[in-house]
């Protein structure tokens, strides 16, 4: 472990998302002082594909270490950069990319996670050869959405990457071995166990790259990073000289792990869910990995001091991006804040439902040809039952996988933690409470995965107690629906939802 020195009192957390950079403050407390955030650009082109430029994200990530700094020096906090003890990454997960780690310079734009231009990889391999040896090792189905697929495309498509493969020089992999990469000076060539686990390569049962999996999608293990425990030493790094001394990356994980971390979900049967664009909705299962039969995935938590710990996860494509469209295209609110307040408005006994399935169902149901549906329509509906519907249609796709959760691991789930935007809606959060009939726990902070990663990085440095992911303030909303009221609407749901499979 690295030696604190006892006046080191800080961690920055730094959470890398799919639309930008944020640098995070915490002190030897591990309450947020300060935090810098800067967007990077979207780019896609006339067929859709979604594109990062890797170096613009790292120097973003430069750029809102160099504000934090700045803002806490010149601020009321007048902190000194030397009490800096130590870095914890937290990254969007499945976002793939290559370069040439002679010259640290990318290859290519990586491809995002949103981005399926990797599809014929994966009906070529479906269409060749029997597939399902790659869930019994990965716990994922086979799918452009995960990094395998993404990188093979990557590899066949952009010109002189296999000869500097062949000359042992490049680099490969997701964004937090990127960033780690090119903060380290290049130094460090690692990942984390939980964004592993999401590449589709990574054996999660026998913790290790898989040379059979390498081989299904052209690439080889030798082309891939060491993997770490989540909480080891990444590497040190003094962000290009904006630190007056190196300082060690000590805690990486993927956004989604970190948040579950964040949450203080670190006992089998926690689960979170986090409410964004779309969401992701995660179970501790513990130690033993849980083999989904109801339409989940099985992935690794993380591993930390040794020892690796399994989630259930479920994903979903449209929830928060339900409200966006009722502003954007459908236009009947201006803002999403309308929501909660036009809900209540709403005729109550209402049999209206709102399925966004915009692009296909995601977890449990798995049908990308599924499309949207509004049904339950009367003459008492308007604007108010319609924005309602589209807000209980984010409980309802969060239920689903909750109860999916619960049939896999045979126990109910007794709190589930929320965070995101949407969770600032009470109307929302009543409501899925009531759907699950369980306690629904909203932490007073947002920033649960640059918090997590932050925690993880500040415990194996020894400036906090593990127990600090157990002192987040929460407001906890308890059901209050009748049961014969919860079962009718959760019945007119799977009504609806069969009309699209």
């Amino acid at each position: 472990m690295y030696n604190q020195n006892t006046s080191k009192r800080y961690i920055i957390g730094i959470d890398q998302s799919t639309q930008g950079t944020k640098a995070l403050l915490f002190d030897e407390n591990g309450q947020l002082l300060c935090r810098e955030d800067l967007a990077h650009r979207q780019i896609v082109n006339e067929a859709g594909w979604v594109s990062h430029d890797p170096e613009e994200i790292y120097q973003n990530t430069l750029r809102v270490v160099r504000q934090l700094i700045t803002n806490t020096q010149e601020g009321e906090l007048r902190i000194d950069s030397a009490q800096i003890a130590g870095i914890g990454i937290s990254n969007q997960r499945e976002t793939a990319l290559i370069w040439d780690m002679q010259t640290g310079k990318p290859l290519a734009d990586a491809v995002v996670w949103q981005c399926s231009r990797s599809q014929k990889i994966c009906d070529k391999i479906e269409a060749s050869r029997n597939v399902e040896f790659i869930q019994q090792k990965t716990g994922l189905k086979l799918s452009p959405y995960f990094p395998a697929s993404k990188l093979a495309w990557l590899m066949a498509n952009v010109e002189g990457a296999g000869q500097i493969a062949k000359e042992g020089r490049l680099g490969m992999g997701t964004v937090d071995t990127w960033l780690v990469y090119k903060l380290t000076g290049g130094a460090s060539y690692k990942t984390d166990y939980s964004n592993a686990s999401r590449t589709q390569l990574f054996d999660i049962f026998n913790l290790r790259w898989d040379k059979e999996l390498c081989e299904a999608f052209g690439l080889s293990p030798e082309y891939l990073p060491e993997v770490c425990d989540s909480d080891s030493h990444f590497g040190m790094t003094d962000f290009e000289g904006l630190l007056p001394e190196p300082v060690p990356i000590h805690g990486v994980l993927g956004d989604s792990h970190a948040a579950l971390f964040g949450q203080g979900c670190i006992h089998p049967g926690m689960a979170k869910a986090t409410y964004g664009t779309g969401s992701s909705i995660m179970m501790n299962t513990g130690t033993s990995p849980v083999q989904s039969k109801s339409g989940v995935v099985t992935s690794l938590a993380w591993k930390l001091g040794n020892e690796a710990s399994y989630v259930l996860e479920g994903n979903i494509n449209y929830t928060g991006a339900a409200i966006t469209w009722l502003k954007d295209e459908v236009r009947l609110i201006n803002s999403p804040k309308e929501t909660e307040e036009l809900s209540r408005m709403a005729v109550q006994d209402d049999s209206l439902y709102f399925i966004p399935a915009f692009t296909g169902l995601g977890a449990p149901y798995w049908n990308s040809q599924a499309k949207g549906l509004l049904c339950g329509i009367t003459r008492t509906t308007g604007r108010k039952e319609i924005v309602r519907a589209a807000v209980e249609s984010i409980a309802y796709q969060i239920a689903d996988i909750v109860e999916t959760f619960a049939k896999d691991t045979e126990g109910k789930v007794k709190e589930l933690r929320v965070d995101g935007g949407p969770s600032g809606n009470a109307y929302l959060m009543q409501f899925q409470s009531d759907l699950l009939d369980t306690d629904v726990s909203v932490p007073q902070t947002e920033e649960m995965s640059g918090m997590g990663a932050a925690y993880v990085a500040g415990i194996a440095l020894g400036l906090y107690d593990k127990q600090i992911v157990e002192t987040t303030e929460r407001k906890v909303y308890k059901p209050a629906m009748a049961s014969g009221l919860r079962e009718k609407k959760k019945k007119g749901w799977k009504d609806a939802i069969s009309m699209i499979l």
